[in-house]
């Protein structure tokens, strides 16, 4: 425990001035007593109970001071308190294939518009972060209840060579379980996953407690992946999506595009886009999501919905000085009900 203004603790110091007073006082009433009376008669008249019972009052109303004196320095600790989690990631796809314009206006408007309408639609409460991908991905908004800065980051997509789902699926999964130890890095950049070795053999530096859950049981938490689905670089994204169904996060994807697609031509080259919904609708069913075309992209409520608080214990640094204001309060009042019980005064 520490305090926040511990100069105030010196008042402590009165403590011992007080005890010393009390017991002035009280061989000054004993002597005062004994002009009047015999000492006998004093000793009948007080039992041993009765001498016990009389300091009783006092020592709670000291006990009450104390209380009060720390309450006044502002003492803090960290506590132990429930609190209820439910995080939302939204993976982006800001590859070059989204400039199409087979969805109107074109394919990354359309994404970015049916995200920022979820994101108008969930409660304050939840946090929303955001991952852009490309031929990698990054994290362009922690997850946060700041819906203006979630809008901003969402509008500041610039479009990139390569398409990486694998990618934005780790990092979203890093970005909800920071503690995880997900080496990102080796997973999207080292030589085991670029040789398309599993994902699950290069979680090497991930720690060694981690034990695979049912697919969709770790129901506070949610990835809602808007793509166009194919996948020209990374990690493999079926392996990406295992990673998150051992996790139990389930993946939420959104197709934007049409299956048909369209050439595209941009800085001299040319490609045909489409739509690739086969990949899309297996990481949902891998990981218990759901799969939505951009046409209907409203019933992306469904994804909240299906979202339950999570209650941990979280540790806090929390000031507790209505605790020990509270205790003074109530060992006060008992000193005094117990004086005009006893004694028909108080103290």
């Amino acid at each position: 425990m520490k305090f926040l203004w511990p100069e105030m603790l010196w008042l402590l110091l009165m403590v011992p001035a007080l005890v010393a007073a009390y017991f002035f006082l009280l061989r000054r009433k004993k002597e005062d007593a004994l002009r009047y009376a015999s000492l006998s008669m004093v000793k009948e008249a007080m039992g041993a109970g009765q001498r016990f019972r009389r300091h009783i009052p006092p020592l709670l109303f000291l006990v009450a001071l104390i209380a009060m004196i720390v309450a006044i320095a502002r003492p803090a600790a960290v506590v132990t308190l429930p609190s209820q989690h439910q995080t939302i990631i939204l993976a982006m796809d800001v590859s070059g294939s989204m400039r199409a314009t087979d969805v109107e206006p074109n394919r990354i408007s359309a994404a970015q518009a049916a995200a920022k309408a979820f994101v108008a639609e969930q409660p304050s409460s939840v946090l929303i972060g955001v991952v852009s991908f490309a031929a990698t991905a990054s994290v362009v908004q922690p997850p946060t209840h700041n819906r203006e800065d979630i809008l901003a980051a969402i509008d500041r997509f610039q479009l990139q060579r390569g398409t990486a789902i694998g990618s934005g699926i780790i990092v979203s999964l890093a970005t909800i379980f920071p503690e995880a130890g997900i080496d990102v890095s080796s997973l999207i950049y080292g030589r085991d996953a670029a040789r398309g070795v599993p994902l699950d053999q290069a979680l090497k530096p991930e720690k060694p407690t981690f034990k695979p859950v049912p697919p969709g049981s770790y129901t506070s938490a949610a990835i809602i992946l808007l793509s166009d689905g194919q996948r020209t670089t990374g990690p493999d994204s079926i392996e990406a999506a295992r990673m998150a169904a051992d996790r139990g996060v389930r993946v939420f994807t959104v197709g934007i595009g049409t299956t048909s697609g369209e050439n595209l031509g941009f800085e001299g080259w040319s490609m045909r886009v489409r739509l690739d919904e086969e990949t899309l609708k297996a990481i949902a069913n891998m990981t218990r999501g759901e799969y939505f075309y951009a046409g209907t992209a409203r019933d992306l409520k469904k994804v909240y919905e299906s979202l339950n608080a999570r209650l941990v214990l979280e540790k806090k640094d929390m000031e507790i000085s209505a605790l020990f204001s509270a205790a003074a309060a109530v060992t006060a009042l008992v000193s005094a009900l117990l004086s005009l019980l006893w004694f028909n005064r108080i103290l």
